[in-house]
Parts: C-alpha cells; sequence; structure tokens
C-alpha cells in the first residue's frame, strides 16, 4: 500500500448560530450551505477550480433538492466540474462529511475538498399522515381529478385527524423516546445531579460570551446579510445566567427528570464548512499546513443501552489505535446535546466499572481536566444546527491548537441512532 498521505484543515467558516424561527428561518438548508461556503471561499482566497470536490451533510433535507452539496456548487456558480456528495450521519453528518473528504485526499484522489453541514429546523417540511399521502397519491398519478374520485380518497381516511400534519418530533424510531428522555435516563444512570447540569449549562455560556468579548470566534464567522443589516455573531449566547432562575425551571422531558431547557441544545439553524487539502497542496498554494486530521472512529451500541453515550466509546477506541492516553490530549470539543450526556461521557471515562464492562480493562481511563473540554463553550450556548456542529468543532479545535501551540485535540459527537464518532487533531511540527 501506498503511504497515506497528510490531510490538514486550512481554514473553516461557519454562519452564526441562531434561534429557529429567528434571523435565519427564511434561508434553508441549501442556503445556509452557500453562504457558510462562499465566506470560506472569500476569506480563504481559495482559487475555485482548485476545488475538487464537496462533501457536505444534512439531517433535514430539503426533499425537492436533497443533495445539498451539488446544488450549492450550482448556487455559487462555482465551477460545474465540481461534483457534490451529501451524506448523512444524524448528528454526526457534518463530522461524517468531513472525514470522508479527508479519506478522498489521503487516498491520493483529490488535493482540495470542502466540507461540512448544515441544517435549518426553521424549514424542517411537516410530514402528512400516511393514510392521507396514500390517498392522495392515487389522486395524483390516477388520472383527471373530478368529485367522485375526490370523496372516494376522502372516505379511506379512518379519521378526521388524517387531514392534519403532525408536528415533528425528535424520537428515536427504534426506541420511541426522544433524546432529551434518553439524556434523562442517563442523568439518572450516572448519578448526574441538576446542580452538575445547571453549572455546567453556565459555565458554557460563560465561556462562549467571553470567547465572543476576547474576538477569538471573529475568524471563524461568516457575516449573513439579513437585507439591511449583516449578522456577525451568535444571537444564543447569555452574557450572564442566574444561576436563581436556572433551579427554577421545571424538567422538560420527564416529570421526575432533571433536564431544563437551559441544560439542552436548543434547535438551530446555522451552517459550517471546512476547507481540507493535502499537505503537499497546502503548501503549494501557500496555505496554512499547520493542523492535522490525523484519524478518527465511529461506533455505535444498543438505542435502548445509554443512547448518547457513544464519545465514551469513541475516545477511547481512538486513543488505543495510536497508544495515547487522555493525558495526551490538550482540547476535547466536545458536542453539548445536553449537559447531562456530557457530564455522563466524563462519569463513564473516569469510572472503573464502566471500563471494564465495556473495555475489559481494570482501571478506568481516567478524569478530563475542566479547563481541558470545550474551552470556548459549547453547544448548549452556541447552538446546534444538527450537522453544522461537526464542521464546528473542527475549527474551534484546529484553531485553538494553532492560537495555544499546543499539541493534539479530540472531537467528538454523539447521534441519535445510538452513534458516537471521533476525531484526532494534531499540530505539525516539522
Amino acid at each position: 500500500m501506498t503511504k497515506k498521505r497528510r490531510v490538514v484543515v486550512v481554514e473553516g467558516r461557519r454562519t452564526p448560530f441562531t434561534k429557529a424561527f429567528s434571523e435565519l428561518r427564511k434561508l434553508d438548508t441549501i442556503e445556509l450551505a452557500s453562504a457558510a461556503c462562499k465566506g470560506l471561499i472569500e476569506e480563504s482566497k481559495i482559487d475555485p477550480r482548485e476545488i475538487d470536490e464537496v462533501i457536505w451533510g444534512s439531517v433535514i433535507f430539503k426533499s425537492s433538492a436533497p443533495n445539498t452539496a451539488r446544488e450549492l456548487v450550482l448556487d455559487l456558480n462555482l465551477p460545474p466540474s465540481i461534483p457534490g456528495m451529501t451524506v448523512t450521519r444524524a448528528c454526526l453528518s457534518g463530522l461524517q462529511a468531513i472525514t470522508h473528504a479527508a479519506a478522498v485526499i489521503e487516498r491520493g484522489d483529490a488535493d482540495v475538498m470542502i466540507a461540512g453541514g448544515s441544517d435549518s429546523c426553521s424549514n424542517a417540511e411537516v410530514p402528512l399522515p400516511t393514510n392521507l399521502t396514500l390517498a392522495m397519491g392515487k389522486l395524483t398519478f390516477g388520472g383527471k381529478l373530478n368529485t367522485k374520485k375526490v370523496l372516494g380518497a376522502l372516505t379511506e381516511l379512518e379519521s378526521p385527524k388524517d387531514l392534519l400534519p403532525s408536528a415533528p418530533k425528535i424520537a428515536e424510531r427504534s426506541t420511541g423516546r426522544t433524546m432529551g428522555q434518553h439524556a434523562d435516563e442517563m442523568a439518572e444512570k450516572n448519578g448526574v445531579s441538576r446542580e452538575e447540569q445547571d453549572a455546567f449549562a453556565i459555565a458554557s455560556h460563560k465561556k462562549a460570551h467571553q470567547a465572543w468579548k476576547s474576538g477569538r470566534f471573529d475568524s471563524e464567522i461568516t457575516s449573513i446579510d439579513l437585507g439591511g443589516h449583516k449578522l456577525s455573531r451568535d444571537t444564543l449566547v447569555r452574557q450572564t445566567v442566574d444561576p436563581a432562575k436556572l433551579a427554577k425551571l421545571r424538567a422538560v422531558f420527564r416529570k421526575e427528570g432533571t433536564i431544563t431547557a437551559a441544560t439542552s441544545s436548543p434547535l438551530t439553524d446555522g451552517a459550517s464548512a471546512v476547507l481540507l487539502m493535502s499537505e503537499e497542496k497546502a503548501k503549494e498554494l501557500g496555505f496554512k499546513a499547520d493542523v492535522e486530521l490525523v484519524d478518527w472512529t465511529y461506533c455505535a451500541l444498543d438505542p435502548f443501552d445509554q443512547l448518547l453515550i457513544g464519545p465514551a466509546l469513541a475516545i477511547p477506541k481512538l486513543l488505543e489505535k495510536h497508544n495515547l492516553t487522555l493525558e495526551d490530549i490538550d482540547v476535547f470539543e466536545i458536542h453539548e446535546a445536553f449537559a447531562a450526556q456530557v457530564l455522563s461521557v466524563l462519569k463513564a471515562l473516569a469510572s472503573d466499572e464502566f471500563c471494564k464492562a465495556r473495555f475489559g480493562r481494570d482501571k478506568a481511563w481516567g478524569e478530563i481536566p475542566e479547563e481541558k473540554v470545550n474551552p470556548h463553550g459549547g453547544s448548549v450556548a452556541i447552538g446546534h444546527p444538527f450537522a453544522a456542529t461537526g464542521g464546528r468543532l473542527v475549527t474551534t479545535a484546529a484553531n485553538e491548537l494553532r492560537r495555544t501551540g499546543k499539541k493534539r485535540a479530540i472531537v467528538t459527537l454523539c447521534a441519535g441512532g445510538a452513534m458516537g464518532g471521533a476525531a484526532l487533531l494534531e499540530t505539525i511540527s516539522d
């Protein structure tokens, strides 16, 4: 086999992340993707003719044009010879797009790739009841319409409710329970208290606000023109959070639960894009070639187990593969689906019992110091436009290594379907 080529993270850009049905509500997932990619191309000054392919992640698709990657190529008037492929792996979709693009570069099949993800919760298509869909389908493909045919189709409906669309529900098809319910069960199983979750959420907002205040995120954002004014910052991050008010919030998923709206990532609109190159091509074109996307891994478990514990399985899998320990990692960018989920992952890694049962180890992997985890806040504060989070994490991790001169970072996410994924980034020192 030929030696794998180094893949470097050259640049990353994203739109501001906003609460669903707010500032970005009029932009669908393709338009958000186009905005992030346009910003990436303009800020990096990459010649579009150098781009070999675009790979994109999505969770909420536009049914009339599901290949978001190819649509954004065409919308931006990029060279029409650039292929586009769209992938989906629930909340791991953005990371999947990035690692798939990296694999293509490693193989030598491409030198320059754009990868990322986008989702618009505001524009999620509302499904029609199955009975109504079947009845309307007969009418659509049954020739000319007349009153008799319409009335005949309506008689197939079981109740008046079949005429009304149902609101989308973020629930597991396999278990019938929402992610929030699963996360609540994880909190109980792992002994994660309400107070710990509240403190974690407060810290996430504090760190994200400080990052914005210091200008840390300025180089990662591409502004969105909203017709008369530009949106240049995330809108969900709070400058201050009152602990007393958090303590009074009611649990939202189970009456006896501990997870609240404040300790959950909100429904969000946004997109993120990453520019990847082979090390040789980056140097040839005069781009940064200082952070390598070294490796990645994905895992899965029984959905009736701890649905969102995936990072506690993916991180060790990646460490073992490279003969590393938790202490060898300087930065952990962990997706915050829920404060309880992140805290459960951290407790699992520090649990002898968990590590014995899952990995056959006599001792736990260890504790990750608080200052290494999401040093600039996470999804609870910044937001989580499903497929866009992977690109945000990779960009922030790469920039943190550049800013601090530290050696290694791990990016990790949980995902629906009881999956997890992790990627290892490393500073290149010549």
